[in-house]
């Protein structure tokens, strides 16, 4: 969360000179899913648990961060190894989700 302190060095008739101090909070308001709806049909890198990775469009996905990928392929160190189109991929399985 980010803090703006905004100070204000203003006159007023009778009391002089007085400085007014306003603070303003900036809270991101962005949630994981809300994150994740911004990437709906672009492509996406998913690393799961045991090291697997898969890159592919994202279709769809729920609040358990299931995801369906259109387009999907399996990569071994980076390069595509396998070509395996629609896939399923379970959320709990997921370690991160990264544009790609």
């Amino acid at each position: 969360m980010a803090v703006h302190l905004n100070i204000n060095l203003t006159n007023i008739d009778g009391i002089g000179k007085v400085i007014i101090v306003s603070v303003q909070k900036n809270v991101n308001t962005s949630r994981p899913l809300d994150v994740l709806g911004r990437a709906l049909n672009s492509q996406v890198l998913i690393k799961l648990k045991g090291g697997r990775e898969f890159r592919g469009v994202l279709e769809s996905f729920d609040m358990h961060m299931n995801l369906v990928l259109n387009d999907a392929e399996e990569l071994e160190s980076g390069e595509s190894s396998r070509r395996l189109g629609v896939v399923l991929i379970r959320g709990d399985n997921i370690v991160y989700i990264s544009p790609g």
